[in-house]
């Protein structure tokens, strides 16, 4: 996997490209089951927790690699990043068990307590992502 990553052209925009990919397939499965299309929102749950864990593999061999990165805006700006981040770094450390739990209920057929955990999963899991497409555009068009 990592081979394929180094011809990407930019490792953060790929990250940004799995996160945003992830946020719609977490849309369409949350529009499906809603409308009782029960393998469609099968389909893109699942396709939501692989487009995840391939960001999670990249962006943790990435940092590995290249260490961490700084902005470098105005104040005001870096403040508003500096927040944005660490509520999206504290809740996708939050995220990784809730999917892992929420997925198992699923998996097992246990629907009711899969209900239960989705209700503050998704909507979690969904700010996850559309925050990291925020902070790869903070970082690419937010520095001075």
């Amino acid at each position: 996997m990592t081979d394929f990553l180094l011809f990407f052209p930019s490792r953060p925009a790929l990250h940004a490209l799995l996160n945003g990919s992830t946020a719609v397939t977490l849309i369409i499965g949350f529009w499906a089951v809603r409308r009782k299309r029960i393998g469609l929102h099968r389909l893109a749950m699942g396709t939501a927790f692989l487009l995840s864990t391939l960001f999670l593999g990249s962006y943790l061999d990435y940092h590995a690699r290249v260490g961490a990165t700084r902005f470098h805006g105005t104040p005001l700006l870096r403040h508003i990043y500096l927040t944005v981040l660490v509520s999206h770094t504290v809740l996708a450390l939050a995220v990784v068990p809730m999917v892992l739990t929420t997925m198992g209920l699923a998996l097992r057929g246990k629907i009711d307590p899969h209900r239960r955990w989705a209700r503050w999963t998704w909507p979690i899991w969904l700010y996850v992502c559309t925050t990291g497409v925020g902070i790869y555009f903070f970082l690419k068009y937010g520095q001075s």
